[in-house]
């Protein structure tokens, strides 16, 4: 048996709760390091039609929340990847504010990868966008890292027990519209054109031999190049983050908890 951690993570938040889940679960299941592997989705030039799985290995299927659905490169990825009936754990990451469809439209690409999912879970990391109005600043935290411990102890159990079917999770068929994101970061004073933003982008929206030219159609606005920038030069259009942050705070104000899905 192996343990894989499947994740698009362009800012840390999700691979941050992916790895408390998956230490845990490592342990209780007495795997070394050599029995783990990371599969980074958001890595554009990796051959993913490459990695193939067995029945008896488990893997994490990790992905932020975007407006509410998967990221559609990390559906795209993921779906080149062969299951091949290995046990899947969902793991959907949001910013405190609604995860929707996003478990939904996950647990159909891994049942088309060839993934059996046996649970799910929803966890809060900061928002990528609005961190300047510290929406979900800090987490996750130390009671939301307890609680993924104690996720993992129920989801190990699962997977040991002798019923491991699939199991309910919250969403709809159809899954909402996907929306178009307009919120395109632009070099800023001091940007040295360093070129690591354009190395880093997942979907490659980024010229790298001038870091100002921003391929619109290409961009998912997953904020990697202002989380890479070494000089904090990248940057959103204030007047759009005032626009989210406004909007964030009028419909989540209150601290959401983790949930998970047996």
């Amino acid at each position: 048996m192996k343990l894989y951690e499947i994740l698009f993570s362009p800012t840390g938040g999700t691979k941050k709760v992916t790895d408390i889940l998956g230490e845990s679960l490592a342990a209780l299941g007495g795997l070394s390091d050599m029995e783990r592997e990371t599969v980074d989705l958001t890595d554009w030039d990796a051959d993913f039609s490459a990695v193939s799985l067995s029945p008896e290995d488990i893997a994490f299927l990790a992905v932020p929340s975007y407006g509410g659905l998967v990221p559609k490169p990390a559906l795209e990825r993921l779906e080149k990847i062969r299951g091949n009936g290995a046990r899947a754990v969902l793991v959907c990451v949001y910013g405190n504010r609604a995860f929707e469809d996003t478990l939904t439209e996950l647990f159909d690409a891994a049942k088309r990868a060839g993934f059996q999912t046996a649970a799910a879970v929803a966890a809060i990391a900061e928002h990528s966008i609005a961190r300047a109005y510290a929406c979900a600043a800090g987490r996750p935290d130390a009671q939301d890292e307890a609680q993924l411990k104690e996720y993992a102890g129920r989801i190990w159990e699962k997977l040991t027990g002798e019923e491991c079917s699939a199991p309910s999770i919250p969403g709809n068929r159809p899954y909402k519209k996907r929306g178009v994101m307009e919120m395109i970061p632009m070099p800023a004073d001091g940007c040295t054109s360093c070129g690591l933003c354009a190395k880093k982008c997942p979907v490659q929206a980024i010229d790298r031999a001038n870091p100002a030219q921003v391929d619109r159609e290409k961009c998912i606005c997953c904020m990697r190049c202002i989380a890479v920038c070494p000089q904090a030069a990248r940057v959103l259009p204030q007047a759009a983050v005032d626009r989210v942050g406004g909007m964030l705070s009028s419909v989540s104000p209150s601290r959401r908890e983790c949930e998970l899905f047996l």
